[in-house]
């Protein structure tokens, strides 16, 4: 079993409030987490999952099955499926105030959920929880590649071969579209129109977001696709990167940018088969520009928010860390390793006033000055040694 950065984080969040979420996407590993931590606990804990009929019949009269176990650290797994229960949570954590009493597993962001947000407010830490991270994966000589190639969900991962790879992901998806967003959210989809938005996400991954270009390629309206962006979004499968606009002395690109979440996925619906037929796609710059994103933000501390800058003229930065208000790191992203750039990248760190700027590249093994405060770092290196 690989070791997962959350461990620990997890230990250290249920000594401190009574109820802690993990969020992410279905397959991520949140169960394994779970099961890992019950193990460690100190408390006698007990797992129910909510999408197995026999624990969903248990909740029958929930308030006396929880009500029975006050002294238990009680797991939760897939809670969105009753989110009547929040109501319940709440009553319980405010009679008896205590920490660690609840973990709850869930696969939809709580805005998407009825009253979960509202209800645990101040009660309750939510931490997201990614499929695997580089920093989690053993350090060999293909590591980046077969994780770029592959995606970071576990079983897509760790499969024997990339056939193997292709049919886990063949069936993830579509029972992802089928059943799973329906269950999560409870609003009936269009398979079919959600394959093909899906798949033109794949084709402009990374992209400066345009409903109304979706709406006229899929025969829909804005409204639809829209839609379907927010639930794709709340069920973790897609990023919506906004745009930094706090520069008011300049014409800004204001819609913000759509990246797929995991590059596995993202390969699977280019049908690409391997990490070699990846290597001489069209689209490879784009595939390692949203790679590189959601390794950096899966990992982005409290602190920092993430953004893209890009003005009307044509200057940009792919990813812009901020702190506050004010812009912190300035990251272009460029597969080659003897990478050049454009008047606009000096431009915008102007624009920015950023001090700590980085390009990333693959596979540099070291990091080099390209000009004084410019440095060019792959991004292994970036993560471990510059990215605080």
């Amino acid at each position: 079993m690989l070791a997962r950065l959350d461990t620990p984080r997890i230990h250290k969040l249920m000594q401190q409030f009574p109820a802690v979420a993990l969020l992410g996407p279905r397959q991520c590993g949140k169960t394994t987490l779970a099961k890992v931590f019950a193990k460690a606990n100190n408390r006698n804990t007990i797992y129910f999952d909510l999408e197995s009929p026999a624990d969903r019949q248990k909740f029958f009269d929930p308030q006396l099955l929880l009500t029975s176990m006050e002294n238990d650290c009680v797991i939760i797994d897939e809670v969105q499926r009753m989110p009547e229960l929040f109501a319940l949570l709440r009553h319980l954590i405010d009679k008896k105030k205590r920490t660690g009493k609840f973990l709850l597993l869930g696969s939809a962001s709580p805005d998407l959920v009825k009253n979960t947000s509202e209800t645990l407010a101040g009660r309750i830490f939510y931490l997201p929880i990614s499929p695997f991270h580089i920093s989690e994966l053993p350090i060999k000589a293909n590591t980046i590649a077969k994780h770029w190639f592959r995606g970071g969900f576990p079983d897509a991962y760790l499969a024997k071969t990339d056939a193997f790879h292709f049919s886990w992901m063949d069936s993830f998806i579509r029972t992802f579209i089928e059943r799973d967003l329906n269950q999560l959210f409870g609003i009936t989809f269009s398979t079919d129109l959600m394959m093909r938005l899906w798949r033109m996400l794949a084709h402009q991954q990374g992209g400066i977001w345009n409903a109304h270009s979706f709406a006229k390629g899929l025969g829909v309206s804005p409204t639809t696709i829209n839609k379907y962006i927010d639930y794709l979004a709340g069920a973790f499968m897609i990023r919506i990167l906004p745009s930094f606009h706090f520069n008011g002395k300049k014409r800004l690109v204001k819609s913000p940018r759509v990246y797929i979440r995991d590059s596995g996925i993202n390969n699977y619906l280019l049908n690409i088969p391997n990490a070699k037929a990846m290597q001489v796609h069209p689209a490879l710059g784009s595939l390692w520009e949203g790679y590189v994103v959601e390794q950096i933000l899966s990992v982005l501390p409290n602190s920092m928010q993430a953004y893209f800058y890009r003005t009307q003229d044509g200057a940009e930065m792919d990813l812009v860390l901020v702190k506050g208000i004010n812009p912190h790191i300035s990251i272009e992203i460029k597969y080659t390793s003897t990478p050049t750039v454009s008047k606009g990248f000096y431009e915008s760190i102007s624009d920015l006033n950023t001090k700590k700027n980085f390009i990333i590249v693959p596979n540099l093994g070291s990091d080099y000055l390209l000009k004084p405060a410019i440095r060019v770092v792959d991004l292994q290196l970036f993560l471990c040694k510059y990215f605080k």
